[in-house]
């Protein structure tokens, strides 16, 4: 059984190792240069667009 987390606020060291160790397992993968190929692609072709929609939606306060 999954032992339940705690909410740790601000520095929460748990997911800040989950986020480390999943980085570290994806950099050994060797899937990197695919991806930022796909990234690139992305920024430059079709998707441009709406990738600079969401970014600017991403901007604006949460509550107006």
């Amino acid at each position: 059984m999954a032992k339940e987390q705690q909410n740790q606020g601000e520095g929460n060291r748990t997911a800040d190792r989950e986020y480390r160790n999943d980085t570290r397992q994806f950099v050994k993968s060797g899937k990197v240069s695919d991806a930022s190929k796909k990234a690139r692609d992305a920024i430059e072709g079709k998707e441009k667009e709406e990738l600079e929609r969401a970014e600017e939606a991403g901007k604006k306060p949460a509550r107006s």
